[in-house]
């Protein structure tokens, strides 16, 4: 992982030139490939030269290669794989899938009187399609979470075998929420690694990512508060702000930088903004990364107006890249972020063991946590020590990270060859969705409709907004399906779009 580091003192003005010098560099290095990928001299899968190679083939530092090479996986256009070298990453730039536009928000204030009786609430949305997703004998790209068998549930499943037998299990109604011991050392240790400046008693431990999430909303927020979140957001957060009775104010979006910190800004002037709602690392379901300068930019503005962030960060290990995206949580010195995690999408789906580094809301999520759900799966959370106390979580998360990076190239490339030829889509650099804008006279929820009859399901675009907007759009999960059928059924989704065209 790349640290990052403070800043120096000013150099000498000679010094400072040469810094000028080599910045310049490594940017024209960047640009002259970026201008190679979009003439399509390299493609998607062409390996670039070592960093070695290429400083001797250049004349350059290797230091100015290496932050060339960095730049360009910051903004998806190149991807390290271990041991292997950096290659080009997906086709974001060519005239067949071309790269969508920045969302732009409705970016008005709900008000907080109650929806006509005859709209579907969030959550009956979900409900919808959540139920889609459970039919059998269809192929699923609906879903939030990679197929299981990209899991190791075998050593799992031997893991809590083997953590029966050293528990105590007549002590287990006598046991108080704040988790296992070795556990949450893993945990610190772990979040150190990423820049965590805090202390361990931030640490509470949850039944996942959706349980912390909402546990800080019960901590920092109350009924007609409006919350700050992405223009397009998963619909368990949707879901989540609706029965709390709290207002959404969807900020515009860059799909490849994240919210317009302007418009974030502006809001903070203008309204009473309670808690800001994030997904900064491959934001569910817009794919995107906030770049590291924005999520420091964030941290400060909101420090500046004394709002907290609720950061979700549940996909945050399933980087492609060699280096795991720092959180915001990285940049907090005034305890005002809600780091939110789990294993359940890179290591134990079903285990329901998550975590929340709450800074000075600490106190207020355990005590949330204790009021709503004190049980705190002991059983789950001993196997999960025994398996990570034997290693082997590194050598699964770089395979599990391998598999999903080639699922999204061969998604990419069928997604190509059988959609309507307008279809926008960016790719990612990490996670398992794909969010896709069709033409505009393309409804995706006549899509979705036509799919079910072909017993494929997909996640329409309006499922992720409050305001029901993205109604071209859909988001398409490319590690849900691992049958043979898979490819023919994304064909058979792009033949069913590209009728509508």
């Amino acid at each position: 992982m790349r640290a990052t580091a403070s800043p120096p003192a000013s150099p000498p003005s000679s010094s400072r030139a040469s810094s000028r010098k080599a910045g310049f560099r490594y940017t024209a290095l960047a640009s002259e490939i970026s201008e190679r990928i979009r003439s399509g001299d390299l493609r998607p899968g062409d390996r670039l030269p070592s960093v070695r190679r290429a400083s001797r083939l250049r004349g350059l530092s290797p230091n100015t290669v290496l932050e060339a090479y960095h730049l360009l996986e910051d903004r998806g256009e190149i991807r390290a794989r271990p041991r292997s070298g950096y290659f080009i990453a997906g086709a974001a730039r060519r005239a067949a899938v071309p790269e969508p536009e920045p969302i732009e928000a409705a970016f008005e204030i709900p008000p907080v009187a109650a929806r006509a009786p005859a709209r579907l609430t969030a959550a009956e949305l979900a409900l919808r399609a959540l139920a889609a997703f459970r039919l059998p004998g269809h192929v699923h790209f609906s879903g939030s979470s990679p197929h299981g068998d990209l899991f190791p549930l075998g050593r799992l499943a031997r893991s809590l075998k083997g953590s029966l037998h050293r528990l105590d299990l007549s002590t287990l109604p006598t046991r108080l929420p704040e988790g296992n011991g070795e556990l949450r050392r893993f945990l610190v240790r772990r979040a150190l690694e990423w820049g965590f400046a805090g202390s361990a008693s931030e640490l509470v431990i949850t039944a996942g990512t959706l349980e912390g999430m909402n546990l800080c909303l019960d901590a920092v927020t109350r009924p007609g508060d409006l919350i700050a979140v992405e223009a397009a957001a998963s619909y368990a957060q949707r879901t989540s702000l609706e029965r709390r009775g709290l207002r959404s104010l969807e900020l515009p979006t860059d799909l490849a930088t994240g919210v317009s910190l302007g418009a974030l800004e502006r809001a903070l002037r203008k309204h009473s903004v309670r808690a800001c709602l994030l997904m900064p690392n491959f934001q569910n379901p817009l794919g995107f990364v906030m770049p590291e300068a924005a999520k420091r930019e964030l941290v400060a503005l909101l420090a500046r107006h004394d709002v907290p962030l609720i950061e979700n960060d549940v996909y945050g290990e399933l980087h492609f890249g060699g280096a795991r995206p720092v959180p915001a949580k990285a940049f907090d010195r005034k305890g005002l972020v809600l780091h939110c995690a789990s294993f359940s999408k890179c290591l134990a789906p079903g285990y329901s063991v998550g975590w929340v580094l709450a800074g000075r809301f600490a106190g207020r999520v355990q005590l949330a946590k204790w009021t709503t759900n004190a049980a705190n799966g002991v059983i789950t959370q001993a196997a999960l020590v025994e398996y990570l106390r034997h290693g082997g979580y590194e050598h699964h998360l770089r395979r599990l990270r391998r598999t999903l990076a080639a699922l999204h190239d061969r998604a990419l490339a069928t997604i190509e060859r059988h959609f309507p030829r307008d279809t926008r889509i960016r790719p990612v650099s990490g996670g398992f969705t794909l969010w896709l804008e069709l033409p505009e006279d393309v409804e995706a929820s006549k899509v979705y409709a036509l799919a079910l009859r072909e017993r494929i399901t997909v996640a329409p675009g309006p499922l992720f907004s409050a305001s029901r907007r993205h109604r071209s759009a859909l988001r398409l999960n490319f590690a849900q399906d691992l049958t043979p059928r898979r490819d023919a059924a994304l064909a058979t989704l792009g033949r069913i779009a590209a009728s509508l065209a």
